[in-house]
């Protein structure tokens, strides 16, 4: 299970990783579990952290950029998988300073002798994942 920190609280959520939106890399609550965030603190302990990053090329800018989420996404749920039933994933990263976002890279390339577009897509900081477990 994914979490994320939202003030007082360590809530579950989901990927939300969509190009059309205005922050491509997301999470959206799915109210599952909520815990207090000072217990959080208290009862679990870090031992491990996942960086995860992606990109991917194209001629469509946003089959392109979708495509490069769609890898982030699938690596997360890769991770999630992996993870000991004892142990939950958190989002490191906070909003705001540090938080990946994608970047785009645009130049012309030739072919059949006609001028197109290759974008290349790639993210940068790395997605931050941290393996929780209850401390013993």
């Amino acid at each position: 299970m994914i979490f994320k920190r939202y003030g007082t609280t360590v809530q579950s959520v989901g990927p939300h990783f969509k190009a059309a939106a205005l922050n491509e890399i997301g999470f959206r609550r799915d109210r599952e579990r909520v815990l207090d965030a000072e217990a959080f603190d208290v009862e679990y302990e870090r031992v491990a952290t996942h960086e995860l990053t992606a990109d991917a090329e194209g001629n469509v800018q946003d089959h392109t950029e979708q495509l490069m989420l769609d890898r982030l996404e699938a690596r997360l749920l890769e991770v999630e998988a992996g993870l000991d039933p004892e142990c939950i994933l958190v989002v490191e990263d906070g909003d705001g300073h540090g938080y990946p976002k994608t970047h785009q890279q645009t130049r012309n390339v030739i072919v059949e002798g006609e001028n197109r577009l290759h974008f290349q897509y790639s993210m940068a900081p790395a997605l931050r994942m941290g393996v929780y477990r209850k401390k013993a």
